[in-house]
């Protein structure tokens, strides 16, 4: 039984190397009759896997099927995908960032030792020409990952704004990718609320556990819940403004990380934003170019009144 599944599966992989073999070169390469090749093939089959009987020749072809079969990797390939995984979760390629994620940590988790010495030794002498400010270490994305299918109990060291280090335990339920940087949302053990961490300030600890029941999540809405809980929930100020354009045209000055958009009509769109400055929330929401109106705090409202007619008098001749 042993040695037909082995064959089985040298079967699979040399179906995948190329598009068509001939009965007798299958024969010849895993050393045994064509009527065995033949059998082995309509087991593949009974499997799931589309073998194609090639016209006009006694070959074979694996064809597409509706669903996805496992794939056999050499070496190479292997490192190829983990290469080319770790840089789509970098935000390469915007919109799979996190598939990728969730692809590379089931890949890793499979991958033998040799090969994870030969991805790490590439991705050190990697240098990408990204955008400025801080990234997320590949390894810390899929040890993440890991934690939150597998729902693992995950501590780290947790860098602040201020440069304080503290240790964290949490139960991580998800990572999300605001197309600058990546978040972990999850129920901090230790203060009994839901937390919004950035990824690149913390370091895992490994390894993970023990075993949690996973909870209900703050909102249905978890990039929402994330967008808000970096740009205003953790400011002293907390604004909301309406613009006079869509949410469609708002976005595409106003991110995420800084502010969120909630559609009124075609025509307007509601702003919430957070600050620890009047002037700074003043400054942000007049730098867009976008007719505005603030409604909160009042502080910001009056604020913007007085720094309106001062404006208004610096330019009186």
């Amino acid at each position: 039984m042993l040695e037909t599944s082995a064959r089985l599966l040298r079967l699979l992989s040399l179906l995948q190397t190329r598009r068509d073999w001939s009965g007798a070169e299958l024969a010849e390469r895993l050393e045994v009759t064509p009527r065995t090749v033949r059998r082995d093939i309509d087991r593949l089959r009974g499997l799931g896997y589309p073998v194609l009987a090639t016209a006009g020749a006694a070959g074979y072809r694996l064809g597409a099927g509706a669903d996805v079969p496992p794939l056999l990797l050499d070496d190479d390939e292997a490192v190829a995908v983990a290469m080319g995984l770790r840089t789509a979760a970098g935000g390469s390629i915007t919109g799979i960032e996190e598939t990728s994620v969730r692809a590379l940590a089931k890949l890793e988790r499979l991958l033998p030792s040799r090969l994870r010495h030969r991805i790490n030794a590439l991705q050190s002498v990697t240098v990408p020409m990204a955008g400025a400010g801080p990234t997320a270490d590949p390894a810390t994305l899929t040890a993440i990952a890991a934690a939150c299918r597998d729902s693992l109990r995950l501590r780290f060291d947790y860098r602040r704004h201020d440069g304080t280090t503290s240790i964290r335990t949490t139960e991580p339920h998800r990572l999300v990718h605001t197309g600058r940087r990546w978040y972990l949302v999850g129920w901090d053990v230790d203060r009994q609320d839901w937390r919004t961490y950035r990824v690149d300030r913390l370091e895992p600890r490994i390894p993970a556990g023990p075993r949690f029941t996973p909870r209900t999540p703050p909102e249905p809405d978890l990039s929402g819940y994330t967008s808000r809980a970096i740009s205003t929930s953790a400011y002293r100020y907390q604004a909301r403004f309406t613009l006079h354009v869509s949410a469609e045209t708002a976005a595409e000055r106003i991110a995420p990380t800084t502010g969120t958009l909630e559609p009124i009509d075609e025509h307007s769109c509601t702003l919430r934003a957070g600050s620890h400055s009047l002037d700074e929330l003043a400054v942000y929401v007049a730098g867009k170019g976008f007719d505005f109106r603030v409604h909160e705090p009042p502080e910001l409202v009056e604020h913007i009144r007085a720094l309106a007619a001062r404006l208004a008098a610096a330019t009186d001749l």
